[in-house]
C-alpha cells in the first residue's frame, strides 16, 4: 500500500506523514468568519480539505476533525485595524451581531450540505472559547511576550527566533507584505493584537471583561487557543488557504509555540486561490464575490458540479473561475451519473488493481486530477459491470460526488416519467410528424424545463433526464 504524501508548508517538502498517535488524526481546518456568505473560493478551501479527509479515512485512520467558526475578533483590514466583520455585518443587515452569526451559520452549513462535505467533528464559536482565550493570553503575559498600548495587548514578534518559519519568507519582506495597517505604537511591524480593547465611550455588540479591560480577543487567538483546546496531543494537521500562511497561520504558530514550547502541528496545508479573469482573486470585498446558490445553484447546474470542477485541479495550484468551465464540470458529472446507471444494481468486487491505482493517486499529495482519471479507467476497462460498480463506489468515498445517489435519481426519473412530461413528449412526437418543427422544438424547451430532454435517432426519439 503506498504511503501517504502530504506537501507540508513548513518544510517546504512532500513528506510521509506519520501522525503522533496512530490511528487517531488531528485536524484542524480554518472555518469562515461569518459576516457575509461564504463564496466559491471560501469554498474551495472546504472541499480541499474534506478531500484530505476522506483520504485519512480510506487510508484507515481515524479522523478528529475541528473547525473553528469566527464569530468576533476578525477586523476588516484582516489584521489589527478596522472594524469588526461582524458589527460591520450587522450595521448592513440592520441585525445584531449574534443574528448575524447565526445566519451565516446556518447558510455555511447548508452550503457543505451541498458539497457533500462530511461535517467537522466539531465546530466551535470564539465567542465560547472567551474564558480559555483570555487565559491563554495571561500565561503570554506572565512569560513576557506582551506588551500594551492604547488599543490592546500586542504579541511581541521578536521574541520568537523563527517567526517565518511557516512563510520562509526574510523578516523584511515578511513585514513589508504583512496586511497590518501601520500603528506607531507597535515595537514592531509584524507584532500583533491578543486582545484589543473596547473604544472609549462606545459600547460594543460583543466585548468581555477581562485582567486588562472591556474588550474581545484577537482573531489569531482564538484558533490558536482552540486548537490547543480541543486537539491537545493531537496537533497533527493543520489547513487552510495561502493568504493565511504570512499572517494569520504565523501568528497562530507564535502564540501557541510561545505558551506550551512545544510544536503547534506538524504538518500545514494549503489551497491555492480560485481566481476570475485576469488572475485576480476572489474576495468577499470585491465585486467578484460570488456564491454557491447564485454562482451553479441558480443557472441549473448540480451543486456538486462545483466539487467535481474543484477535483479536476490539484489543490496547491490556482483555479480558474469560468461559467463555461462550471457547465463543462455539470455536464460531465450528468455524463458519470448516467454512465453509472447503465451498470445496474448488482455490486461485485472491489478491483485490486484500479484500488492500487487509485490510492497512488490520492496518497501523492491528494492528486485529485489523477484519481478522477482513475475513475474514468474503470468505466472504459474490461471489469464486469458489477465489479465497475462495486470500485466506482469504493472511490466516491474519497472523491465525494454522490455517484451512486446521483445515478439512483437519474433512473428513478428514467422509469418513472411524470404523466405531464408523456403527454409533452406525445405532443412532441406528433408535431415532428406533421413537420411542425417549430411547435417540436418549442415543446423540447418545455420538456427541458421539467428536467427531462430527447434524443432524436433513425429509429425514433426517446425521453431522457438531463441529469
Amino acid at each position: 500500500m503506498p504511503k501517504l504524501r502530504l506537501h507540508n508548508t513548513l518544510s517546504q517538502r512532500l513528506e510521509v506523514f506519520e501522525p503522533q498517535r496512530p490511528p487517531v488524526v488531528g485536524f484542524y481546518t480554518c472555518g469562515p468568519t461569518v459576516y457575509n456568505y461564504a463564496h466559491l473560493g471560501n469554498l474551495r478551501a472546504y472541499v480541499f480539505a474534506d478531500f484530505l479527509k476522506r483520504t485519512l479515512l480510506y487510508n484507515g485512520y481515524e479522523v478528529k476533525h475541528i473547525m473553528n467558526i469566527t464569530d468576533v475578533g476578525h477586523l476588516t483590514d484582516d489584521a489589527d485595524a478596522g472594524e469588526d466583520k461582524m458589527e460591520v455585518g450587522a450595521e448592513r443587515e440592520g441585525k445584531s451581531a449574534w443574528e448575524i452569526a447565526d445566519f451565516y451559520i446556518k447558510t455555511f452549513k447548508g452550503d457543505l450540505r451541498a458539497l457533500n462535505i462530511i461535517p467537522p467533528t466539531k465546530y466551535c464559536r470564539a465567542t465560547e472559547y472567551i474564558k480559555e482565550q483570555i487565559e491563554l493570553a495571561q500565561i503570554l503575559e506572565e512569560k513576557g511576550y506582551l506588551y500594551r498600548i492604547s488599543d490592546g495587548l500586542y504579541f511581541d514578534t521578536s521574541l520568537v527566533p523563527h517567526y517565518n518559519k511557516l512563510s520562509h519568507l526574510p523578516l523584511e519582506k515578511l513585514k513589508e507584505g504583512a496586511r497590518i495597517e501601520k500603528n506607531p505604537e507597535k515595537r514592531h511591524p509584524t507584532d500583533f493584537a491578543v486582545w484589543k480593547f473596547s473604544p472609549l465611550g462606545q459600547k460594543r455588540q460583543m466585548e468581555w471583561d477581562s485582567p486588562w479591560g472591556k474588550g474581545f480577543p484577537g482573531w489569531h487567538l482564538e484558533c490558536a487557543t482552540m486548537s490547543l483546546k480541543l486537539l491537545a496531543g493531537h496537533l497533527d494537521i493543520h489547513t487552510g488557504g495561502v493568504d493565511h500562511i504570512n499572517v494569520h497561520h504565523t501568528n497562530e504558530i507564535a502564540q501557541a509555540e510561545a505558551a506550551t514550547g512545544q510544536t503547534f502541528f506538524h504538518y500545514w496545508l494549503h489551497n491555492a486561490f480560485l481566481n476570475i479573469a485576469g488572475g485576480k482573486k476572489m474576495a468577499k470585498s470585491g465585486a467578484n464575490f460570488l456564491t454557491l446558490q447564485a454562482a451553479v445553484i441558480d443557472k441549473g447546474w448540480l451543486p456538486l458540479a462545483y466539487r467535481y470542477a474543484c477535483l479536476e485541479v490539484h489543490y496547491r495550484k490556482p483555479m480558474e473561475y469560468s461559467q463555461a468551465g462550471l457547465a463543462a464540470a455539470d455536464k460531465a458529472l450528468r455524463w458519470l451519473y448516467r454512465e453509472i446507471a447503465t451498470l445496474g444494481q448488482v455490486v461485485g468486487q472491489v478491483s485490486p488493481l484500479f484500488k492500487e491505482k487509485f490510492l497512488e493517486a490520492i496518497n501523492d499529495d491528494l492528486n485529485s486530477p489523477r484519481a478522477l482519471a482513475v475513475l474514468f479507467k474503470v468505466l472504459n476497462s474490461q471489469l464486469s459491470n458489477k465489479d465497475k460498480l462495486a470500485t466506482i463506489k469504493d472511490f466516491d468515498e474519497v472523491l465525494g460526488l454522490d455517484l451512486s445517489g446521483g445515478s439512483q435519481h437519474y433512473l428513478e426519473m428514467l422509469t418513472n416519467i411524470p404523466p405531464e412530461v408523456q403527454a409533452l413528449f406525445n405532443k412532441r412526437q406528433t408535431a415532428r410528424e406533421n413537420h411542425n418543427f417549430q411547435l417540436a422544438d418549442e415543446l423540447r424547451r418545455q420538456l427541458a424545463s421539467a428536467g427531462y430532454g430527447v434524443e432524436d435517432e433513425p429509429g425514433g426519439s426517446r425521453l431522457v433526464p438531463l441529469f
